[in-house]
């Protein structure tokens, strides 16, 4: 059955419109609390957001939603996604809700959804959840005397502030080092500062004012030059940038330049493979992440396991296969020792444990292998299948014949936007640029 509503990373739309309506987001609430309801016991949902201003809207439909099918509702505010996930976990709830678009504009929401293990749902799961969205559920609602109740969760934020603060090494500490930190003015303007200040680190806070309209407007994790000006502004150590629900990380050295997510997992396998922490013998990465990502890997005797975008598929790769690092290039990186999804904040402070160990500067510490020539361009389109058509199978077939065994390229529809993304990456940029340039103009003629 083709999915409706759920995209690679829950359901995600225009805020007031199809599919991120208060009515769509009320039968969502009904649908997986109908579908998480198995056993006796008292059943709880624990649900979360951003700040964007339409989670005012979303925040009670869904919560509507439980309660009428008997679930409790625990509410915990503007918390990062992977804090819903954990506090799922902790709680020993039936079901977790992220409102969230992640690292889109203020315009759009979102909602994800976590099983009573704290993991993202399976595609399964979605489809049966939307086959009860598109069905009469007057039947599943709860008698008057067993409707569920709602509550705020008030020390939400202080047990994932603990939580995060547990992952970093007892015997090092912050102390000394200047440290940016881009919020977004999203889910962690108040947690990720806190943690990194109580770490004891010199604390230069931005993108930490939401006022509902300005999440990832123009910082976090999709405007890196916000934060890369900021580090060189204040002579920092380094930078680290969110994005709007702070399950993506993305650095700069002390120089103001950028460090991917390739990198840094890189860094953090490295570091967990000679401390014997590493499981697996390898990483699970997408199939973006760069060349000289799988080329340094494999001289280091670890494997490269590539998984298709979205950081879910990344981790049903690593439960699969029993590997504990894994990721994506834009800066998702799960630790499954620590968490069930990716926390920025969370793989921030294991290249901060690394780089206290180490002494060395960041752009020294976190340059473990030099990147191929990567060209990445979004073409927007309405409607159809532009990559059915013949043209565009051709000219795709055309420049992989051109790059042959010197490089590669990847052109996808995006799970969560109207894009096609084309991405391509080889020895010689730019020969690279040009079939990139190609490709895009063959879709653009549509």
């Amino acid at each position: 059955m083709t999915r409706k509503f759920f995209g690679t990373d829950g359901v995600r739309g225009t805020a007031n419109r199809a599919p991120m309506t208060a009515e769509i987001a009320l039968k969502i609430g009904m649908a997986a609390g109908f579908h998480f309801t198995r056993g006796s016991h008292r059943h709880r949902a624990v649900i979360g957001k951003d700040t964007r201003l339409s989670g005012y809207l979303i925040e009670p439909a869904l919560t509507a939603g439980f309660v009428s099918v008997g679930m409790d509702v625990i509410l915990v505010g503007p918390m990062p996604t992977p804090a819903v996930a954990m506090l799922t976990r902790s709680l020993r709830a039936d079901i977790g809700v992220m409102i969230s678009a992640s690292h889109n504009a203020y315009q759009d929401n979102g909602i994800k959804l976590f099983g009573p293990d704290g993991f993202k749902l399976s595609d399964e799961a979605e489809r049966e959840i939307e086959s009860h969205i598109e069905s009469d559920m007057a039947e599943d609602l709860a008698p008057p005397d067993q409707l569920g109740r709602a509550q705020r969760l008030e020390d939400a934020q202080g047990r994932y502030i603990e939580f995060a603060k547990n992952t970093f090494p007892k015997r090092l500490g912050l102390a000394g080092r200047r440290i940016v930190v881009d919020c977004a003015n999203g889910a962690a303007y108040k947690v990720a500062p806190t943690v990194l200040w109580e770490l004891g680190a010199d604390v230069v806070p931005i993108g930490v004012r939401p006022n509902g309209f300005n999440i990832n407007q123009d910082c976090g994790s999709t405007s890196i030059a916000t934060m890369c000006d900021a580090v060189r502004r204040a002579n920092a150590d380094l930078g680290i940038t969110l994005d709007g629900d702070a399950d993506r990380l993305i650095l700069a050295d002390e120089h103001g330049e950028v460090v991917d997510g390739d990198q840094l997992m890189a860094l953090i396998a490295d570091y967990w493979r000679r401390s014997g922490r590493l499981r697996g013998n390898g990483i699970v990465a997408t199939v973006m992440s760069n060349l000289g990502f799988e080329r340094y890997l494999d001289g280091v005797g670890l494997n490269l396991v590539r998984a298709p975008v979205g950081d879910r598929y990344v981790v049903e790769h690593m439960r699969k296969l029993g590997i504990n690092v894994g990721g994506e290039q834009s800066g998702h990186i799960i630790l499954s020792d620590f968490a069930t999804t990716g926390d920025g904040l969370v793989a921030a402070l294991q290249c901060l444990a690394v780089l206290a160990e180490s002494d060395r500067p960041v752009s020294e510490a976190c340059r473990l292998f030099t990147p191929y020539p990567q060209v990445l361009r979004n073409v927007r389109f309405n409607g159809g299948s532009p990559l059915e058509s013949n043209t565009v199978v051709e000219a795709i077939a055309e420049a992989e014949s051109r790059l042959g065994n010197m490089g590669r390229i990847l052109v996808r529809k995006s799970g969560t936007e109207p894009l096609i993304r084309v991405m391509a990456e080889g020895e010689d940029a730019a020969l690279v640029r040009v079939v990139v340039d190609d490709i895009v103009g063959v879709i653009e003629a549509g």
